[in-house]
């Protein structure tokens, strides 16, 4: 596959950079017996879960969306840095992209942010990243074009092909084409035909190992690129 050279990385957070689904899960187990519903399983979770509380629980809950939130986070919060996991290679990746040249790296993630902040910090992570957003920071939440707007403030750094938007699941390819990025998809699982209609998706590998060395390839070709430029 044949990317863009990156001048930014926006990685989504939950089940992209850790393993949070067994979390999210017993959480929203919790939030469902909480209001007297049938909880999903944990396959119901997976497909299921991709906007922020402030988007999805409204339409799950209704006029109870409030109390469904709260019930949410107390469990969320209640262990959520001791069953803190990073996905293999995880670490490793954004230690070798952190130390690459005019390279900026942030995540764009629907969880509560400062939840967000506190697991980054927890890894100690949070010296790889500059802009760490999470929901309600924006005016608006993944999906939306807003969010990468409010990540790249500041930064010198428009949306554009040149920023590679990198998640799991479909919201993560919706958002990037939203905002114009490159959308790179993270999974064991490669995607299948028309599983994202007409979106365009940049390119997919397996896992964060993977990504890295795509990422380090792609960064290479760009200087080799721009040596050329020069030359000529």
């Amino acid at each position: 596959m044949i990317l863009p050279t990156p001048r930014a990385i926006l990685f989504d957070w939950d089940n992209t950079l850790v393993d949070s689904w067994a979390l999210i899960h017993h959480a929203m187990t919790a939030t469902f017996e909480a209001l007297g519903q049938r909880p999903w399983t944990l396959e119901e979770t997976r497909q299921n879960v991709r906007k922020s509380a402030r988007d999805s629980f409204p339409e799950l809950f209704g006029e109870r969306a409030e109390e469904a939130t709260a019930v949410f986070y107390r469990t969320y919060e209640a262990d959520h840095l001791k069953q803190l996991r990073a996905l293999p290679g995880a670490a490793e990746m954004l230690q070798a992209l952190a130390a690459a040249d005019d390279l900026l790296l942030g995540v764009v993630s629907n969880k509560r942010a400062s939840l967000l902040r506190l697991e980054a910090a927890e890894l100690g992570w949070d010296r790889y990243f500059g802009p760490l957003v999470g929901a309600t920071d924006a005016e608006k939440d993944k999906p939306a074009r807003e969010v990468v707007d409010f990540a790249l403030a500041g930064t010198g750094i428009a949306p554009g092909p040149e920023v590679w938007f990198v998640g799991d699941t479909d919201i993560d390819i919706l958002c990037a084409s939203n905002s114009g990025c490159t959308a790179v998809l993270v999974r064991a699982e490669a995607p299948a035909e028309g599983e994202f209609g007409n979106l365009p998706l940049g390119g997919h590998v397996s896992d964060c190992r993977a990504f890295a060395q795509l990422t380090l390839s792609a960064l290479e070709i760009g200087k080799v690129e721009q040596q050329i430029r020069d030359f000529s």
